[in-house]
């Protein structure tokens, strides 16, 4: 038997954020990242509509991109002072995720960090509070996740924590959040999406329901993302990619992921490389190397007007070219010596990621290693 879970409501459509209005509570916790949430107006928007309907309050703010350890525990303490029984993660990815590891520590403080790293070791939730997702980029579809990644800068890796519990309750899917996203952070986010939408396709565990979340939103981000890239206040291109974003989120969370986010989860925490442009480096060499375990990449490429599973590779290489994403890692501005001396750490660190468990074929320590000196240099992966 299998499951799909989701968020039990999914607002989406320009305009949607005026469906806070409907949400139930008696004090939120606002959980944003910089400023830009703040200077968009999105924040005031989001404070007064809570107001509305007799909800107060307060701001969490200050999440780091790739949050951190240190991050989530000041603001679960934040939370344990303010005692709310809604937490609202508003902004991009990295606010919300934060947002959701805050919350299992709200929820039960004496656990510890090293305790929920394994995947479905996070207890059950919603005894103190309920939670709302409001993305303002379209990358990781954490608004309908059961994901969320945290950084331990200390050990320069990321940690996804998996769980069910930490899939919102609420998300709210607006893409006037995203106007103000700069042209590198909608090709990052866009490509990101993109990956959740392939690796979700091809994953031990896709079924129906997330094939067809996937093969949609492949042919949304490859239609939509190039607008969206070239002109900003294209509220069509943004509101496309922040649901297709929203979809991918759906499909890998139940299908989960598989070796482009093993691998890149160790490139941002290594090389602070930003994580949707991480897999698009890393996404045409893992489509190859996983082709010759399933042949499920040609319906992606026939979904494109295409055939094969390199054909659907080639695409992926001539969109990120499209949106100014570079071709390989060395060419991004990893150091080659450090690169070399790190190397062998990030290879043992994609192994032990749980997103590998899932991948459609199960890479040795070798190959891994092989697939990273690739996308390192621009070779191209044929084993």
């Amino acid at each position: 038997m299998s499951s799909f879970i989701v968020p039990r409501k999914i607002y989406h459509g320009l305009g949607s954020l005026e469906n806070l209005k409907e949400v139930e509570g008696n004090k939120a916790v606002i959980v944003i990242g910089g400023g830009s949430i703040k200077s968009s107006g999105f924040l005031d928007k989001t404070i007064n509509l809570l107001k509305e309907t007799g909800i107060t309050s307060t701001v969490f703010e200050g999440v780091e991109p790739d949050p951190s350890v240190e991050t989530v525990m000041k603001g679960a303490e934040f939370l344990k002072h303010e005692k709310p029984d809604l937490i609202i993660g508003l902004g991009g990815c990295s606010a919300i995720d934060a947002a959701k590891a805050m919350w299992v520590f709200y929820e039960y403080p004496e656990v510890t960090f090293e305790e929920i790293v394994r995947p479905f070791t996070i207890k059950p939730l919603r005894n103190k509070a309920h939670f709302v997702a409001i993305p303002s980029t379209s990358g990781t579809g954490t608004e309908a996740t059961g994901v969320s990644v945290i950084t331990d800068r200390s050990k320069g890796t990321k940690y996804p924590l998996v769980s069910y519990e930490i899939c919102p309750d609420i998300a709210i899917v607006d893409g006037n959040l995203c106007q103000s996203m700069p042209p590198n952070i909608t090709a990052n986010t866009g490509m990101d999406a993109l990956s959740h939408d392939v690796e979700a396709f091809v994953a031990d565990l896709a079924s129906p329901y997330t094939d067809a979340l996937s093969i949609d939103s492949v042919r949304i981000v490859f239609d939509y993302l190039p607008r969206a890239f070239k002109d900003g206040n294209n509220l069509e291109a943004r509101q496309a990619m922040h649901d297709a974003s929203c979809l991918g989120g759906m499909a890998f969370s139940n299908a989960i992921l598989g070796i482009i986010h093993s691998m890149a989860h160790q490139i941002g925490g290594m090389f602070s490389v930003p994580h949707g442009c991480a897999n698009a480096i890393l996404m045409p060499n893992v489509i190859r190397f996983n082709s010759r375990s399933t042949d499920k990449y040609r319906l992606l490429a026939q979904a494109l007007g295409k055939e094969t599973a390199e054909d659907f590779a080639k695409e992926i290489e001539n969109l990120r070219q499209s949106v100014g994403i570079k071709s390989n890692f060395k060419e991004y501005g990893v150091d080659p010596e450090v690169w070399k001396e790190k190397l062998d750490a990030i290879t043992q660190n994609a192994m032990e990621d749980p997103c590998t468990g899932t991948n459609p074929r199960q890479p040795t320590l070798e190959e891994i290693k092989r697939i990273f000196e690739s996308c390192f240099s621009g070779g191209v992966v044929d084993f």
